[in-house]
């Protein structure tokens, strides 16, 4: 990259943290460090960081929790989640907090810079996709919401779920690659995170259900297509 990217890193363990830090200024980004959550929420509200990474664990005030907090001033801040939980319902709970990554620890420094660089890469999308219409709804991925016609009440949608519905809707009744969507969203392909994408697709379908001719169908051992 020609310029520097400032990241906040919150890790509770200092020599892992320290390690990270190096690693990235050597890649050109700036390292704001932080060991706990408040103090992290207190450096993103100042500097104002192009990218998150933070560990789960932390004290005072956890890795979900500030994430979410951040989710409410900021849609679209790319959020790398480092852990060592690694269950399906960990992966699933940090996703709905407004996560967009999961690094289970131990990780390679590769690969952490690998999914920042695909993060930045994928957050230059173009917010005018304001009102992207799905059958009667109207699906607005700037501000995650989903409006039924007639209805006054919008749903909020997560983080997760409206960058999923959001590269569906790109490519409505046709079929969408399940390898390639994991790759764009989840960064691999892998089962664990086939898992994670089959639990974010029943939750949009239960969404969209208030309109019988909007449908995401199953192509099997392809992928899915959005019906509209």
């Amino acid at each position: 990259m020609n310029r520097t990217i400032k990241i906040l890193l919150a890790e509770d363990e200092p020599v892992l943290g320290q390690i990270v830090k190096e690693s990235l200024e050597t890649r050109n980004f700036e390292v704001l460090i932080c060991e706990d959550g408040e103090a992290a929420y207190r450096t993103y509200a100042a500097e104002q960081p192009e990218l998150l990474v933070l560990d789960v664990m932390m004290p005072k005030k956890d890795g979900f929790t500030l994430a979410k907090e951040i989710r409410q001033e900021n849609k679209h801040i790319p959020i790398i989640f480092l852990t060592a939980k690694s269950q399906t319902k960990d992966v699933v709970e940090g996703f709905e907090h407004g996560g967009n990554d999961y690094l289970k620890k131990p990780f390679s420094m590769e690969e952490l810079i690998v999914r920042i660089h695909a993060l930045l890469n994928r957050n230059t999308i173009k917010q005018s996709n304001d009102h992207i219409a799905i059958g009667k709804y109207s699906f607005n991925y700037t501000k995650q919401q989903l409006a039924l016609e007639g209805e006054q009440e919008q749903q909020l949608l997560t983080h997760r779920e409206a960058e999923l519905l959001y590269h569906l809707a790109q490519k409505r009744n046709d079929v969408t690659d399940r390898s390639q969507i994991l790759k764009k969203i989840w960064g691999d392909d892998d089962f664990f995170n086939a898992r994670s994408m089959d639990v974010f697709i029943t939750k949009l379908r239960k969404k969209l259900s208030k309109d019988q001719n909007v449908q995401i169908v199953n192509i099997r051992g392809y992928g899915y297509k959005l019906i509209c």
